[in-house]
């Protein structure tokens, strides 16, 4: 898939706050599933759904969170049902819904399937129960394995599996046998992310309890390293700082956001990006319901940007993918050079070995992936 492909159609993102255990280490906007406030929740989704004008062809369907599996078949059902009736919703759309491993069950599955959702996304965090206990996860590495292979019996012939590494305590090795195990599976998709400890995580206090801490950055950046060689030896390619797939089988949806695409984001706290604007609905569950049911826009950010600051979004969100910006497109887009705007704070990157160009691509190292946040820095 080329980015081109991702940017043929709108993008439908829709959020599912709700989760039965909240981990330890997360800062999503989620709450813990209470069935009363998931079925005002729900209406009320269903109701802004219902109050959005046509935004041209729909081409991906993102249903994320919390945890969208907590939802029935038939529950996505009337969402997509309402999607449809609103949106040009094509026919070949990718439709993905993020599943935790401990909620997967053959019947639900195959109800998923039955009424649209193409695409699965697997939680799985780690194949090392150890791990898994450590991040507060509600599965094991065994029961994360046959959720997968359901997934496959039921028909799903697109899996994504979501693998954390630099966890507490972590060494190289047990990384290696996470990375190993999900290679063994044969997933279409994998997302490999290094943990990321927020200020308010409960994790940073149960690490300082029991004298857990982080691998040193040099042992992070062989978890890096080494599980992207150790994909691509597999027939998986790197398409994105975070993302490698096989058989053309990137995330159509994922693209979006990093190809200078449009996207709709519906539900609480959930972003959108059309033509230069950019907004977010109310992050709180109870205030976006009472919003909605009043008859009022749950949007509560707005922006037009600026021609200078949709170059610097296109480029900071641009460069995490593996073949990098072309900045003529970029400049027959926006009619900014980008060299004349930012040249010399670039061309420190190049020195450093933190960016590559080539004619008018420019594209982040595989050292520069990993320090990603040295490069964005001249962007912001």
């Amino acid at each position: 898939m080329t980015r081109a492909t991702a940017l043929v159609g709108i993008g439908l993102y829709i959020h599912i706050p709700f989760c039965e255990k909240i981990c330890n280490y997360c800062n999503f906007n989620r709450g813990l599933l209470e069935p009363g406030l998931r079925r005002r929740y729900l209406s009320a989704l269903g109701q802004e759904i219902e109050c959005q004008r046509k935004t041209g062809k729909v081409d991906s369907v993102f249903f994320g969170g919390g945890t969208p599996s907590v939802l029935t078949p038939g529950e996505i059902n009337e969402l997509l049902g309402r999607c449809r009736l609103v949106f040009d919703l094509e026919p070949t759309a990718e439709i993905t819904l993020e599943m935790n491993p401990e909620t997967a069950s053959f019947e639900r599955l195959e109800g998923y399937l039955s009424v649209g959702v193409n695409r699965l996304s697997l939680g799985v965090q780690s194949f090392r129960d150890s791990e898994l206990k450590r991040l507060g996860r509600a599965h094991t590495a065994a029961r994360a394995i046959e959720a997968f292979e359901m997934s496959r019996e039921a028909g799903f012939h697109n899996l994504s599996v979501d693998l954390m590494g630099w966890l507490p305590g972590q060494t190289l090795s047990h990384w290696h046998e996470s990375v190993k195990t999900l290679i063994g599976l044969e997933p279409e998709h994998a997302s490999l992310y290094l943990l990321e400890l927020y200020p308010n995580a409960p994790l940073r206090d149960e690490m300082a309890r029991e004298g857990l801490t982080l691998a040193p950055d040099e042992i992070a950046a062989e978890m890096y390293y080494g599980s992207f060689d150790w994909l691509e030896g597999a027939g998986y390619q790197q398409y994105e700082i975070s993302n490698v797939a096989k058989n053309s089988c990137e995330s159509r949806h994922n693209l979006k956001y990093w190809s200078d695409g449009s996207w709709l984001g519906l539900g609480c706290g959930a972003h959108s990006a059309i033509d230069g604007r950019r907004w977010r609905n109310v992050s709180d569950i109870g205030a976006y319901i009472e919003r909605v049911n009043g008859g009022v826009s749950p949007v509560v950010d707005e922006k037009l940007l600026s021609v200078e600051e949709r170059v610097s979004e296109a480029l900071f969100l641009g460069l995490r993918l593996f073949e990098g910006v072309d900045l003529s497109k970029l400049k027959g887009r926006y009619s900014v050079d980008v060299w004349d705007r930012w040249g010399s704070d670039l061309e420190l990157c190049v020195e450093a070995g933190l960016l590559h160009r080539r004619s008018e691509w420019l594209r982040l190292t595989r050292k520069g992936m990993l320090l990603s946040n040295e490069v964005m820095r001249v962007f912001i």
